[in-house]
């Protein structure tokens, strides 16, 4: 458990002095236009991820339900079932928290 808190703790790190990185450069010697060719290549990178992870995660969660349904009392089945349907949610809830962490940070430094 304290593992994967001091791993978070270091992607979370990593990202912010990344996204720092980033930004920093363009306003004291760097490039502008390289700058904003990252931008936008990482925003056309989210805006990917978001178009992909909506049918994703409504295809999962449809198998999920469809697993609990044809289950015919199966308790395996309908356990593996509701982790599909957990599992989902909670992966595209995390992806639009990530796109508005994002968006908070983008509208903060530019």
């Amino acid at each position: 458990m304290k593992r994967k808190k001091l791993y978070l703790l270091f992607i979370f790190y990593f990202s912010i002095s990344f996204i720092i990185f980033i930004y920093s450069p363009s306003f004291a010697w760097g490039d502008p236009e390289l700058v904003s060719k990252i931008n936008s290549a990482f925003e056309s990178i989210e805006d990917w991820i978001l178009k992909i992870s909506t049918p994703a995660a409504a295809v999962a969660v449809g198998s999920g339900v469809f697993m609990k349904k044809f289950s015919f009392g199966d308790e395996e089945k309908i356990r593996t079932g509701k982790k599909l349907i957990k599992g989902s949610l909670f992966s595209y809830a995390f992806i639009l928290a990530i796109d508005l962490i994002l968006s908070a940070i983008k509208s903060l430094v530019g």
